[in-house]
């Protein structure tokens, strides 16, 4: 099993739900209300996605996206990230894919995609 994760930054109810409605079948997340975890599911290229979404990650403005399943819309957290923040048009990040379980997380970079552009930062 794969897994796609980003936090969004400042999530507005339904958002979610209204990006990934053009991206997979079958839709069921309930995303109306962005204070409490959501889970849901959806399909995509025939297997099924778990879709989860956790609110107060990293200081409590972030909210962790997780879409887990055996085949992905997207191949890696960044791409998903573009992809989000294109229609969400609020801040997203994500790993950059390099970073390790272990490894400190004070020299941790992120993908920060927002109106100033794409830039790999250090979360804080």
């Amino acid at each position: 099993m794969q897994d796609l994760e980003i936090y969004i930054r400042d999530l507005e109810a339904g958002a979610v739900s209204h990006w990934l409605e053009n991206h997979l079948e079958n839709l069921e997340l309930d995303d109306s209300e962005v204070s409490s975890v959501s889970k849901g599911f959806g399909s995509y290229e025939g297997g099924r996605l778990r879709i989860s979404l956790y609110p107060g990650a990293f200081g409590k403005r972030f909210t962790c996206l997780v879409i887990e399943g055996d085949q992905l819309p997207w191949s890696t957290d960044l791409d998903c990230a573009r992809s989000a923040w294109r229609l969400m048009e609020t801040e997203i990040r994500c790993s950059p894919g390099d970073w390790k379980e272990g490894e400190p997380v004070e020299d941790e970079k992120w993908w920060r995609l927002d109106h100033r552009g794409e830039q790999q930062v250090v979360w804080n």
